[in-house]
This record gives C-alpha cells, structure tokens and sequence, in this order.
C-alpha cells in the first residue's frame, strides 16, 4: 500500500517540476541579451528598437580648461615678477 501511496504525490511533484521547467525556460526565451559566441559579442535581439545614444566628440586634448588658467596664471604672475624685481633676471 505505500508504493500505491506514493505515486501521486511523485506525479504531482514532476508536474510541478515540468511546469516550473516551462516558466523559467519560457522567461529566459523573451529576455533579449548580449550573446558571447566565439569571442565575438553579438547584440540582443532588440537592438534595432534600442534608442540611439550619440555622445559628441570631445575636445582632442582633455585638460583644455586646466591649461588655460595655467596659462593665465603664468601671464599674471610674469608681468609681477617684471614690475617687481628688476635684478631677478
């Protein structure tokens, strides 16, 4: 009589387990990512639908702002050394 018992129960948990299967099976099908194959990066499926992100060129040297104060500075304080010490040069 236990091994009649115990045969729904195997039943249901295997129905269990083949509709959870389904689930995640079915959730990872409609999730659209990056695939590695070959060592080349392929894009989601929905790349075409992605909107488009456009950065602008920047400046071709990057501390263009540091050296201009540099700069200014430098002509600040060269024409105070000029006023102010004659005998430095």
């Amino acid at each position: 009589m236990d091994r009649y018992s115990q045969k729904p129960f195997k039943q249901a948990t295997m129905y269990r387990f083949a509709l959870l299967f389904l689930i995640v099976l079915g959730g990872a099908s409609l999730v659209g990512c990056q695939v590695d194959v070959s060592g080349q990066t392929l894009p989601s499926a929905y790349y075409l639908q992605d909107d488009i992100q456009y950065f602008p060129a920047g400046p071709e040297f990057k501390l263009s702002k540091e050296a201009a104060a540099l700069k200014a500075y430098r002509d600040q304080n060269s024409v105070d050394d000029q006023t102010n010490c004659d005998s430095c040069r």
